[in-house]
This record gives structure tokens, sequence and C-alpha cells, in this order.
């Protein structure tokens, strides 16, 4: 497990912004971990050395839009593997499977190039934040469509009051994050 002095430190970097997008909403803003150089090198830390672990190293990093591809494409940099984007539908150019979630008003979906993972692949899947889990979960069954499995799922934060992380662990994903917020 990670050292809870790291938890500690990351938690005093994220941000909470009350009432954004929407009133009531607590929103946990991570862009000061990201601009304090100190502070990014101990969060990307905390993932590169849990996955060099030779049981628990991917054989590729994917990141889900938009956050997801700050934080994974330095793990999987640092790592020494391929990192492999998981878009918003239509920004993709080449060939993509798509899988459709459902949000809290209407649906996203989201793509990924049919190309960017192959069969038996370990993939890690990472993002910022863990809420509903529901695009985590379209990212898992995405590449559950190419053959890949994907070993784990990582994030910086986990609100599980919203139960996206029971939710995930559920259907077979282990899940690795690293602060959580429950309650306010």
């Amino acid at each position: 497990m990670h050292h809870p002095n790291v938890t500690d430190y990351l938690r005093q970097h994220i941000r909470t912004v009350p009432d954004w997008p929407a009133p009531g909403v607590q929103f946990r803003d991570i862009t000061p971990l990201l601009q304090n150089p100190q502070v990014f090198r101990v969060l990307i830390d905390a993932f590169v050395q849990r996955y060099m672990e030779r049981a628990l190293r991917p054989d590729v990093v994917a990141g889900l839009d938009a956050r997801g591809f700050i934080l994974g494409s330095v793990v999987a940099y640092e790592l020494g593997l391929g990192f492999v984007p998981i878009r918003k539908k239509g920004k993709l150019p080449f060939t993509t499977v798509e899988e459709t979630y459902e949000l809290e008003y209407g649906s996203a979906t989201v793509e990924l190039h049919a190309d960017a993972v192959k069969p038996g692949d370990r993939v890690l899947l990472i993002d910022d934040l863990i809420a509903t889990g529901g695009t985590m979960m379209a990212g898992k069954k995405l590449l559950e469509k190419l053959g890949a499995s994907v070993m784990e799922g990582a994030a910086i934060v986990d609100l599980p009051e919203l139960g996206g992380s029971a939710r995930l662990r559920a259907s077979g994903l282990p899940l690795f994050t690293l602060v959580d917020f429950s309650g306010h």
C-alpha cells in the first residue's frame, strides 16, 4: 500500500471548489498537484513505484480523456511503456471501437483505436478521479473488446460515496487510488 504521508501530502494540494459545476457539488481540483514540480513528482512516483513491481507491471498504459492523459503518459514514459489514449467520440482519425455509457443526464461515448492494444495485453487504466465509475467502466469494456485485460484501474482521487469504486471492484477490476474524499 502507499505511504500514508504521501496521501496526506497529496491531499493538502488538492483544491476543493464548492458549488462547481453546479450548486452543492464539491469539486476536487487536481491542477495544484500538477503545478508544483515537487508535488507532481511525488504524485507520479507513487504510481511508478507500484507498477515497477514485476507482478504489477503492465504491458501498456491507457489514459482516459482528458486528465488521464496527463498522468498516464508520464507514468508510461517513466515505466518505459507505450501510452494509449481513450478519447471522447469523434477525436480519433483511424478505425475505432466505441463504448457508450450513461451519465446523470444523457450519455457519453468513448473511443479507442482498433490497433491500440493487442489480445493478451495487460493494461493499466488511469484517470484522475473515480466518481460514478462510468468512464472507467467504459474504458475497461473497450480494452476488453480488443482482447486486452485491464489488470488495474488507477486514479489520484476516489469519491467512494458516488459508488463508482464499489461498482468497478464488483465488476472484477482491482483499483489503486491515493486519496479518498468521503463526505465533505
